[in-house]
């Protein structure tokens, strides 16, 4: 069942126009983890001009969430062709370009993609004429691959996510090659709280920098990745991807973002469709919701890192730094990330006597003002950042139960009617967010709430999604 139907049957018409010799059928293909999904598939040649004319064969499989993730191409060689592998092919005639990793609906189309395509093929010819003999090898070769893509595989799919079979793991993906990306990575491994990290790497060119040093130095269970389908059946999902270019305004920022996340999220979604999504690109409460509405997932595994850190720093200042330890358990920063959040208390918190409670409310909020000041002087570098991430994954994977402020769907709380995120304290589980903690009743926090939805609703109207 294809998500966008009316979109991707308008947009094969064209190729359909533009190259008559392809034909359409509908076929079984057999992802990388063997499971399997009738897919919409096109084959046929392009034209290549490399010194002599050549036909080049090849075959594009479209995703159930096609104009918004992109096809998975292949060459389609005959028995007297071989593969030139390269930089833009692979030793089974997979097919890497830029333009697929760097996919965004409206702006990639196929007919786009195959103009690159003929472009990177004139630059190195992806095929070469086999003798005999190599021909004869060669069959058996496209014997195994048209199983592989053709749904005749006898390779058995892996056991989903809460089955107790073999091949069930905790494997986290972490997209984005950065210096967020990698630091999420390091405190991932370093806390051992994964079987397998997945660094998807959706850069241009060979890996350089972090990742080359995560290549040389070979991390333990730690894979770095270009193919979205090495994703596949994550149990966690953390986001760290964000523009990087010369946008001019705050909004043009933020359109970028989610430029970007609409070719990266429906691919994600479709690779792992149990997974928890963890955002942690800016603006987080933005990136958050778009993701939510890009993955169609329900909202509980749909979540921002949000405050969790500062509040995490919050209550060890109180505790330590302040010595105010009988505050520490129902002490949180929620709100919007930067400089509107708030602090909060939690209901647990309340006192009985309306004198001794309005007492405690003064004493309460006079350490929570010194404690925010001291707050204030702590920056979010890549680092620390990445240790936040880690830990809700681990109260994620581990089934925790603990509480953090991470940004949900505020929709519903403190008055709030549009959809948002704000962070909030959640239990957090392997489903996600299991449930909301219940805040005090203070006015000024629910004002101070209020008017952060508000603000971020009316970034979000602005959006093209």
């Amino acid at each position: 069942q294809y998500k966008f139907r009316d979109l991707t049957i308008e947009e094969l018409k064209n190729v359909s126009k533009a190259y008559p010799n392809f034909t359409f059928s509908m076929n079984t293909y057999t992802f990388k983890d063997g499971s399997q999904k009738d897919l919409l598939n096109f084959s046929g040649t392009v034209p290549v001009r490399y010194g002599n004319s050549y036909n080049i064969p090849i075959q594009l499989w479209i995703l159930d969430s096609h104009p918004f993730a992109p096809p998975i191409c292949f060459l389609k060689p005959t028995a007297n062709m071989g593969i030139s592998v390269g930089k833009h092919v692979d030793a089974q005639g997979r097919i890497y370009l830029p333009y697929l990793q760097n996919w965004s609906h409206p702006k990639s189309t196929v007919i786009g993609l195959i103009k690159e395509m003929i472009a990177k093929f004139e630059e190195e010819l992806p095929l070469y004429s086999l003798s005999s003999s190599d021909a004869a090898r060669q069959s058996e070769l496209l014997s195994y691959i048209a199983k592989i893509t053709e749904g005749e595989t006898d390779m058995k799919p892996r056991s989903k996510i809460g089955d107790k079979n073999e091949g069930c793991c905790n494997k986290i993906t972490v997209v984005g090659a950065g210096d967020l990306g990698i630091a999420c990575v390091l405190a991932v491994a370093a806390k051992g709280i994964a079987d397998k990290v997945i660094l998807l790497d959706l850069s241009e060119g060979a890996a350089k920098g972090g990742t080359m040093d995560l290549e040389i130095f070979a991390l333990p269970n730690v894979e770095i990745s270009k193919d979205f389908s090495a994703s596949a059946d994550s149990r966690v999902v953390i986001l760290t991807v964000n523009f990087l270019g010369n946008a001019q305004t705050y909004l043009d920022v933020i359109q970028s973002n989610v430029d970007l996340f609409r070719g990266i999220i429906p691919a994600i979604s479709h690779y792992s469709q149990n997974a928890v999504l963890l955002i942690a690109s800016h603006p987080v409460e933005i990136m958050t919701y778009v993701s939510w509405k890009l993955s169609t997932f329900p909202k509980s595994r749909v979540i921002g890192v949000g405050a969790n850190l500062d509040s995490e720093r919050f209550q060890y200042i109180l505790a330590n730094i302040l010595k105010a330890e009988l505050l520490v358990k129902d002490a949180w920063i929620i709100g919007e990330q930067g400089e509107d959040k708030v602090p909060s208390w939690t209901s647990d918190n309340l006192v009985a006597d309306q004198t001794e409670g309005m007492a405690a409310r003064n004493s309460r909020e006079k350490v929570a003002n010194r404690a925010m000041e001291v707050l204030k002087g702590k920056g979010q570098r890549s680092w620390s950042v990445g240790l936040s991430v880690a830990d809700l994954t681990d109260s994620i994977l581990k089934d925790k139960r603990k509480v953090h402020s991470v940004s949900t769907l505020a929709k519903g709380c403190c008055n709030i009617n549009s959809e948002v995120f704000l962070s909030l304290p959640c239990i957090l589980g392997t489903s996600g967010v299991i449930e909301m903690v219940k805040l005090e009743e203070d006015p000024l926090v629910q004002e101070k709430l209020q008017s952060s939805a508000a603000s971020i609703h009316d970034l979000q109207q602005q959006l093209k999604l």
